[in-house]
């Protein structure tokens, strides 16, 4: 009798998260700001922070909403949400 295969669920790393961010990094970068990886809990919930020109800013909320966010979403597979903090 063959083996059941399981569909285990994807765990996004630390480093197929920097990578993505690292995609969008010198858009941000060309600002004068930045993005952190701060993390990912147990949930695979991935936490940034911004940086520099962008900390503070009342367009980074948006970019981070329509951007940033739903990259890390589409790019790496298991993660669940984006947490900007």
């Amino acid at each position: 009798m063959a083996e059941e295969k399981t569909n285990e669920e994807h765990i996004p790393t630390k480093k197929e998260v920097e990578a993505c961010i690292d995609k969008i990094r010198p858009y941000i970068q060309q600002d004068g700001g930045d993005i952190a990886f701060l993390g990912i809990d147990e949930n695979n919930v991935v936490y940034v922070t911004f940086r520099g020109a962008c900390q503070g800013c009342f367009m980074a909320v948006n970019d981070f909403s329509s951007g940033i966010k739903s990259l890390i979403l589409d790019e790496v597979p298991g993660v669940r949400d984006v947490m900007l903090v």
